[in-house]
């Protein structure tokens, strides 16, 4: 076995030194205390806060505020964070590669989706996932908005868009498309819009997580609306059109068992036709973990399968 110089020795040591502040600054971030993390880590809390101060003068930069109450991050603790759990992240795959153990998955997962869509068919999924491999975790960030997977420090994102080009590695799951509704009470009191442009005359129900600032597109026609109600929350949404208020114009998937109990219905059906892709992406230039992988594979399947949630000329569409 080769020894290691003196010369070898120092630069070792100190890249080592550097990924265990990291680790430590990371649990700090979790255990939201000096104290817990170093229960967590089995090591003393002045240890704990020498690695800290050390990473913070190296950086030249505080990582975090501290009171005699609370501790918090700061703005550059923050922005540093998601970067340490990628550095961790990489590290861990690196070693499980070199050890033959690159084919179990194990470690945090971190997905992103749409909320409407995680709640109903990526948070089920997940759960199953996580049953069948023990030593993954998972943190999931449901937003109705693009989570950018690198900055972001995600594994997997769905995206329900036309996907710009982009360096990540994108698999098909279907297709959605927007849909026009509003309850039974409602039409019988007002009535049933015959055109796009008889939408003038109706309370309309929007919200800024899908719709265009004052206009809603069918097929190649622009039609300018003025909601009644405009809420962020596409939940919100739905219990008002469900409710009787007014019309709303959602994504297929997520009044598809509204239509199919009749508590919505379908208006101008075929007035827009465009189908919305959906995709799993993840990040791409590197291997993927196995947590990834593995994950992807468990999932692509059943959600091509589940072809209730698409909506989109009553099929999915499945192709890389």
């Amino acid at each position: 076995m080769n020894r290691l110089e003196p010369e070898h020795i120092i630069p070792y040591f100190g890249v080592m030194d550097r990924f265990r502040e990291l680790s430590t600054f990371v649990t700090v971030a979790d255990c939201a205390g000096f104290n817990a993390a170093a229960r967590q880590l089995g090591i003393s809390p002045p240890s704990v806060t020498r690695l800290i101060g050390g990473l913070e003068e190296r950086l030249g930069a505080r990582l975090f505020t501290r009171t005699t109450r609370r501790l918090a991050l700061t703005e550059a603790g923050t922005r540093f964070l998601e970067d340490a759990r990628r550095l961790l992240d990489d590290l861990e795959a690196a070693e499980a590669a070199a050890a033959g153990l690159h084919q179990a998955p194990r470690g945090v997962l971190r997905i992103t989706a749409p909320v409407l869509f995680g709640e109903m068919h990526v948070a089920p999924i997940l759960r199953d996932f996580l049953d069948l491999h023990p030593e993954v975790s998972a943190s999931a960030l449901f937003l109705d908005r693009v989570v950018d997977l690198i900055d972001e420090g995600m594994d997997i994102a769905i995206r329900i868009a036309d996907l710009p080009d982009s360096g990540l590695t994108a698999i098909r799951l279907g297709s959605v498309r927007r849909v026009l509704v509003a309850a039974p009470a409602y039409v019988a009191r007002h009535g049933t819009p015959a055109t796009p442009d008889d939408l003038a005359g109706h309370a309309l129900i929007s919200t800024s997580a899908l719709d265009g600032p004052g206009t809603w597109r069918f097929g190649a026609q622009q039609v300018r609306i003025a909601p009644r109600l405009r809420v962020t929350s596409i939940r919100a949404v739905l219990d008002a059109a469900a409710a009787g208020w007014g019309i709303a114009r959602p994504l297929s998937y997520q009044v598809a068992d509204d239509l199919a109990a009749g508590r919505l219905v379908e208006l101008l059906p075929g007035a827009d036709s465009r189908e919305i892709p959906v995709h799993i992406v993840h990040a791409e230039g590197r291997a993927a973990a196995a947590r990834t992988r593995a994950f992807i594979d468990f999932t692509v399947p059943r959600l091509r399968m589940q072809a209730a949630w698409s909506g989109a000329s009553g099929r999915t569409q499945a192709s890389r």
